[in-house]
């Protein structure tokens, strides 16, 4: 990671999981004076007490007002927002912060989107992705479009659950995801925030392999000693198992969505940038799996 002692660095959605992480890593690298924006300002006290400068930004508030937040940094991590209420929500938010970050004279954005957004996936949610990646583009800023996998991470959710019933269903046919571990995102997004470039890149950024779910049905067997097996289902019946399970019928859309994306091969293929960017390799499905074999036999 290049370090900068004078520049100033802003990183939006810093008291979520992602945005916190790289804000801890840029402390960690020293690179330059960094300043973080929330919509709870209160959550990350003790980043303010190890010498961040916290800020209140409220990406649904005015380009003004959001622009007065963003006053002073050269460089902006634009960290994607939760805001799946209703259709363009998060593409919204995401276009008023950049036009924020024009008026307060931030000169690169480096954005968290995720692999193939283009038109025509059937990811519900690649059309906010697709668009801000639209949006900066026209900007005339500095840009890096990162454009994130799957987070293995959240396979920590799926297969306990698997590994209990013995069934991992899932409608994404042969296809599979090269996993990211939130971690190396983290690590990404410093690096390019960080760092000298100054000109406008979308990177994809992956785990080492592609991984279907008949080899997370494997590992999980492997892992936990219990016989799993991938179930494939249609895209109506995984969605009415999802329902069935207590999934809100619009979080269930959206799995499924994933899991369409994941039959069309678009979480493919695995790509170096972790490695690239970060001089370290990323964490493999299997490593992440291994750390956190207890939780595979929790349910």
């Amino acid at each position: 990671m290049s370090r900068s002692g004078t520049r100033s660095v802003l990183v939006t959605g810093a008291s979520g999981h992602l945005g916190r992480r790289v804000v801890e890593m840029l402390l960690e690298a020293r690179a330059g004076h960094v300043i973080a924006t929330t919509r709870h300002p209160e959550r990350i006290h003790d980043l303010a007490r190890q010498g961040v400068q916290v800020r209140r930004a409220d990406l649904d508030e005015d380009v003004a007002t959001i622009s007065r937040a963003f006053v002073g940094a050269e460089r902006m991590l634009l960290v994607s927002t939760d805001a799946l209420d209703r259709q363009g929500h998060r593409l919204e938010q995401h276009q008023r912060a950049i036009a924020a970050a024009v008026s307060a004279g931030v000169r690169h954005v480096v954005y968290t989107s995720i692999v193939h957004p283009e038109p025509g996936s059937p990811v519900l949610i690649a059309p906010d992705h697709y668009g801000t990646e639209v949006a900066l583009e026209s900007a005339g800023l500095g840009f890096t479009v990162l454009r994130n996998n799957l987070y293995a991470d959240l396979l920590l959710m799926s297969l306990p659950r698997a590994v209990a019933s013995g069934r991992l269903e899932a409608a994404a046919g042969t296809g599979g995801a090269a996993y990211v571990t939130r971690e190396d995102c983290a690590r990404v997004a410093a690096a390019a925030l960080a760092s000298d470039f100054t000109g406008k890149r979308t990177l994809d950024v992956t785990g080492p392999e592609v991984v279907t779910y008949a080899l997370l049905a494997s590992l999980a067997t492997e892992l936990s000693g219990r016989p799993v097996s991938y179930v494939g289902l249609e895209p109506e019946a995984m969605r009415t198992r999802l329902v069935e399970g207590g999934m809100p019928a619009p979080m269930a859309e959206l799995m499924v969505s994933f899991d369409l994306g994941l039959a069309r091969g678009l979480f493919g293929p695995a790509s170096r940038t972790v490695t690239e960017l970060t001089g370290h390799p990323p964490t493999s499905v299997l490593e992440l799996l291994e750390n956190h074999r207890a939780e595979l036999v929790a349910v």
